[in-house]
């Protein structure tokens, strides 16, 4: 039996430009994953703080912020932050989410 790797624990998130609301509750709940833009729109950001502006642009999550990360994406008015298993690419938390 193989040990568990800290891959199957990664957890990444990304944010639907086209249904974000710019309210920033994201930036407010995780600021060292997101930031909004001069143009008002939420994005995430890599591990260098630097904003990811391509549609579907997806970082990691720290697992230390995995909380703040899932309750932002549950408290998005516009419902356009996705969380994802990377190992399985499974969402656990978001519009997409199986058991939200």
């Amino acid at each position: 039996m193989s040990q568990q790797t800290s891959e199957e624990q990664a957890f990444e998130v990304w944010i639907d430009h086209e249904l974000c609301t710019g309210d920033g509750i994201c930036a407010q709940y995780a600021p060292e994953v997101f930031e909004l833009d001069v143009d008002g729109i939420a994005y995430v950001k890599d591990e260098d703080d630097e904003l990811l502006q391509a549609p579907r642009a997806t970082t990691r999550v720290p697992l230390d912020l995995l909380r703040d990360v899932a309750d932002s994406a549950k408290e998005c008015p516009g419902e356009c932050i996705h969380v994802r298993r990377v190992e399985d690419a499974v969402e656990v938390w978001g519009p997409d989410a199986q058991n939200d």
